[in-house]
């Protein structure tokens, strides 16, 4: 099927569209009801049928002669540390640490709070809870006991499940202690902690409620997956940045499983006994997404990487485990390649290794600027491919379908419209616009399967947040415009317009002029207060190594802005940092910036990835603001 019948077919008929689409999977009841709404009006896909998303992960292959092939890969160049484990080998690890679980009451629609570093026994936790119809929610490893506290209040977890310490680069942390303290802060109490014990750390365990895994595990037996309802929640996943009570989105076994098995064909092109890397976290939904799930449901080896794009032990890590595993496809975030380019601006360890298996490369996460873009095809001569989705969504919203039909990707570009998703531009008052003009980044109800079917024990949060600004319409916060080939290009948050003398400018277009500049690693900018214009923009860069500051290149990038935006546009300032702060994700922390500048009263986000870095901000933003 080429695209554009597949776009369209989508769109008429979604419901005959994601029928064909579910009998990929194997149920262990055919779903009748494809298709469904509840009292709130919410949609439901598959509700009648009945799977595992566990056993299509693993047993599934094993009984069709893949038992021997590698399901997981394990990298650790923080401890020094390789393992594999193949797929006859991981479903036997994911039944025994399900009969862990059950042994501490946990039995379908329980809560599990998985609290773990990048290693083998997080997804072995996640895939026990899918064993079990248990409902997981991963809390990224190494987050302030208090934000873990608050997850806990809304999850109510009856066991939370834990390492004795994670590693950043040569830092170890001990999690124990943070798990301790987020209980004791939480009304809530869990019954049970289970603690994997590492080599690097041992940690005390309370007695009456701690466990140790590898002694439970010893006593462990394998157990068969439980039948779960298409609509019965697989995951709770709280999204990053949140400040107060936590937004916990809901993904559901029956929409997740279909979603996850058409995207890694159609969006990665991927297929069983290929081998996929997602250099992402578990903590994050491309963890969940694509470092566990959508390889496994394809069948596919998935690499678990526990280390950094740099200084394990250097720039040219990503290259040395393409080689090593012979990953056929990489997906990253753009931030983790200018990390690379900012250390080997030349690209020079690239030659050091052989990326003869590896066919492209994925970007995703913040948008993909043209520098980044070019720096890697060129020293990498791969399609590079950016692609745009959202916690919410839990896959692409917009790529290139390469499982479809070639599509030749369009720089700048999210790419185009994923067959599911029905993306419309609307205006202010929720009107579609015509193509080339910006607006409102909109997806037309009902989302395809396995995006998110409600904010946990809050609905109103889910239609007051996405759903009731234009009815009929999920409404994804980001603004942008669709070019006359179908093309879209996400401009920024919808925030980060900025509103300069009555004129509306995209922060997204002013660094994209600006990261094209060949000494300049990062960038970003913001729109901070000005009595006079209303706001003015001020960016922000990074010089990539061996680069001095110079004044001629600040002078040069507020040439470059007033030339190809407009005079309107002029730049307050140029201001060269360090390096910029950001979640843990990889996302610039644009509206933290600006907040600190215009005098505002700070929020940090409990994501950040060095908060270190925001005091040395607050000093050198005085001045400017």
């Amino acid at each position: 099927m080429s695209y554009q019948a597949a776009l369209t077919h989508s769109k008429i008929d979604p419901v005959g569209f994601w029928q064909k689409q579910s009998e990929l999977i194997k149920w262990y009841k055919t779903p009748k009801s494809i298709l469904t709404q509840d009292d709130e009006q919410f949609y439901h896909w598959y509700a009648d049928g009945e799977l595992n998303t566990a056993y299509l992960a693993l047993d599934y292959h094993v009984e069709n002669g893949r038992g021997e092939q590698v399901a997981l890969i394990y990298d650790s160049p923080v401890t020094n540390t390789k393992q594999q484990f193949t797929y006859r080998q991981l479903t036997f690890e994911v039944a025994k640490f399900a009969d862990v679980l059950a042994k501490q009451g946990v039995s379908k629609g329980d809560r599990v709070l998985i609290y773990m570093p990048m290693i083998p026994q997080a997804a072995i936790a996640m895939l026990a809870c899918a064993r079990l119809g248990a409902i997981h929610s991963v809390v990224f490893g190494g987050f302030a006991p208090h934000e873990l506290a608050v997850r806990i209040d809304d999850a109510t977890p009856k066991v939370i499940v834990t390492a004795s310490c994670g590693v950043e680069i040569e830092k170890i942390i001990p999690y124990k202690p943070l798990v301790d303290q987020a209980i004791e802060e939480a009304e809530f109490k869990p019954s049970t902690v289970i603690v994997y014990q590492r080599a690097l750390i041992t940690a005390e365990l309370k007695q009456r409620r701690d466990l140790d895994w590898q002694q439970e595990m010893s006593n462990a037996q394998d157990i068969a997956p439980t039948p779960v309802k298409g609509n019965d929640p697989l995951y709770i996943l709280y999204t990053s940045g949140t400040t107060g009570k936590p937004k916990g989105v809901v993904r559901e076994h029956g929409g997740h499983a279909v979603a996850m098995k058409y995207s890694m064909d159609v969006i990665y092109g991927m297929r069983a006994g290929d081998v996929f890397w997602a250099a992402s976290d578990v903590g994050w939904v491309v963890g969940h997404s694509y470092i566990v799930y959508g390889p496994l449901l394809a069948g596919c080896s998935t690499v678990m990487y526990e280390g950094k794009p740099v200084k394990t032990p250097d720039a040219g890590a990503f290259w040395r485990v393409c080689e090593e595993y012979k990953v056929n496809v990489l997906f990253s975030a753009p931030t983790a390649f200018r990390a690379i380019c900012k250390e080997d601006p030349k690209g020079s360890e690239i030659a050091n290794y052989d990326l003869s298996n590896l066919k492209r490369l994925y970007l995703a996460g913040e948008r993909l600027d043209p520098a980044t873009y070019h720096w890697l095809n060129d020293i990498t001569g791969l399609p590079v491919i950016d692609h745009w989705w959202q916690t919410e969504t839990g896959w692409a919203i917009a790529g290139i379908p390469v499982g479809l039909e070639t599509k030749a990707p369009k720089v700048g570009s999210a790419g185009l419209a994923t067959p599911g998703f029905q993306v419309e531009i609307l205006d202010t008052e929720g009107t579609p616009v015509k193509s080339g003009q910006s607006g409102q980044i909109a997806i037309k109800l009902p989302l395809p399967p396995g995006c998110l079917s409600t904010i946990w024990q809050n609905p109103e949060r889910f239609k007051a947040g996405y759903l009731s600004t234009f009815p009929g319409y999920y409404v994804t916060g980001d603004g942008g415009y669709i070019d006359d080939d179908g093309y879209l290009y996400i401009m920024g948050r919808t925030d980060d317009v900025i509103n300069v003398a009555g004129h509306r400018l995209s922060t997204g277009e002013m660094e994209e002029v600006i990261s094209n500049h060949k000494d300049v690693a990062e960038c970003a900018v913001i729109g901070v207060k000005c009595e006079i214009k209303g706001q003015v923009p001020l960016a922000l860069i990074v010089l990539k190594n061996g680069v001095a500051q110079t004044l001629e290149i600040h002078a040069y990038l507020k040439t470059l802005i007033r030339e190809q935006i407009g005079p309107i546009a002029s730049l307050k300032d140029v201001v060269t940092l360090e390096r910029l702060p950001k979640t843990r994700s990889g996302k610039i922390l644009r509206k933290v910036m600006r907040q600190m500048i215009d005098g505002e009263q700070v929020q940090v986000p409990s994501t950040i990835d060095d908060i270190t870095i925001l005091d040395e901000l607050e000093q050198r933003f005085q001045p400017i603001a």
